[in-house]
């Protein structure tokens, strides 16, 4: 009944001299899936999709220094949470560059352990991350210091200590070494520690990285808008992307905004006013641009820097401000998470500004993308010499898996 009133409403809507607009309600699945998509981070996601669960399994192998290497039964159990949906053994041998599978005769078990190319890999990160950590201590007190209070909760920085470049023992390499730095308290909620700047610790007269972009564009001996620079982000869009004329009129009003940037002190109460809503959003872009400018690679899932949100004062909803910029951002939900990449800070799929621990996470997926080129039987023999029996037992085990996985 009232579809079909409105039905008529809509049909004589000239004889009522009244207009009715109807909007249709976008849910936020909705929203993402609309977005368009760029093929070149679209490809790179598909490489790290596969570079994730290799990450998980090299933590495992590595997690026991004296005898690097894992059994094959012990990931069994863990395809599951790991996401190997076609058994443990079936994912190691699509990668013959980075994981070496072999029989342990005292053991009567299968083992995995890394290839010495992968092993070149992470020791080369650690150096890398080793010779950074002054540099890893400057970002957290830049992270800190968007805060209002200075403060984040630690497990916040738990969840992205990879995206920052921070070592495996963060907490007495760079927190612990720094008293004069950082304060670790405790919360209101139990088993939960913030991490703090120390009283007196510079907090202010960071620039961030868009202003020196603007600084940079500003100097060109070409500029000719020096003043339309002053509150802009750098912008490029997906290729396809028809960009229309209220598109670009709403662009053009957002970026001529005032800007606060994200270590400023903003004072005041928090006004309803479409100018005012307008700079709390440009903010908080400014605060997400200055995260992923201090990430390693320039990206970080969605999930992890929502963390952030309410100890940085962002009112919005953090995934619904990436894609309100496509310009700026790019959301991918390539498997099975929602990655956010720092559009400028790429070009044909790599860092335009690359730094050592990039690199060799770099050489990690070079090998991932390798998968079994070149090196095509390397996991079908074992590797020790064993006999044809071992290579038995792998097999069995192997099958078993399948067994298992179809009867789950």
């Amino acid at each position: 009944m009232g579809i079909h009133i409105m039905k008529i409403l809509i049909k004589h809507k000239h004889s009522f001299g009244f207009s009715i607009s109807i909007r249709s309600k976008t849910t936020s699945a909705q929203y993402v899936a609309s977005r368009v998509r760029d093929p070149t981070f679209e490809k790179l996601m598909d490489k790290y999709k596969s570079l994730f669960k290799v990450i998980a399994i090299q933590d495992l192998i590595l997690a026991n220094p004296r005898n690097p290497s894992v059994s094959i039964d012990f990931l069994s159990r863990l395809s599951q949470k790991l996401h190997l949906n076609r058994g443990a053994t079936s994912f190691l041998r699509k990668f013959p560059h980075i994981f070496q599978i072999y029989y342990d005769p005292s053991k009567l078990l299968p083992f995995c352990r890394l290839t010495d190319a992968a092993l070149d890999v992470s020791k080369q990160e650690e150096k890398a991350i080793n010779a950074s950590l002054p540099m890893v201590a400057d970002r957290l007190v830049r992270i800190l210091s968007m805060s209002a209070s200075k403060t984040v909760p630690l497990r916040a920085i738990f969840k992205v200590w990879r995206e920052l470049g921070l070592p495996d023992n963060f907490e007495d390499s760079v927190i612990s070494a720094n008293p004069s730095v950082f304060q670790l308290c405790d919360a209101h909620e139990p088993n939960t520690h913030l991490l703090k700047l120390v009283e007196g610790v510079r907090r202010n007269g960071f620039r961030a990285a868009i202003e020196d972009w603007r600084v940079v564009e500003c100097c060109k001996e070409d500029c000719n808008v020096r003043t339309e620079l002053q509150f802009s982000f750098k912008h490029g869009y997906p290729p396809g992307m028809k960009l229309g004329k209220n598109f670009k009129a709403k662009v053009k009003e957002w970026q001529s905004s005032p800007y606060v940037g994200p270590y400023e002190v903003v004072v005041g109460e928090k006004k309803k006013s479409k100018a005012a809503l307008m700079a709390m959003e440009k903010r908080a872009v400014s605060i997400v641009h200055e995260f992923l400018s201090l990430t390693v690679e320039k990206m970080v899932e969605v999930e992890k820097i929502s963390q952030f949100r309410k100890w940085f004062g962002i009112d919005f909803n953090i995934r619904d401000l990436f894609l309100d910029h496509p310009g700026v951002f790019y959301l991918s939900t390539k498997g099975k998470r929602h990655t956010v990449f720092l559009r400028e800070a790429y070009e044909r799929g790599c860092l335009i500004e690359p730094n050592p621990v990039y690199d060799a996470r770099r050489r990690l997926l070079d090998l991932v993308a390798m998968g079994r080129r070149g090196r095509s039987a390397i996991n079908s023999n074992l590797q020790d010499g064993s006999s044809s029996s071992d290579n038995d037992g792998i097999e069995a085990e192997e099958t078993q898996q399948r067994h298992g996985s179809l009867s789950s």
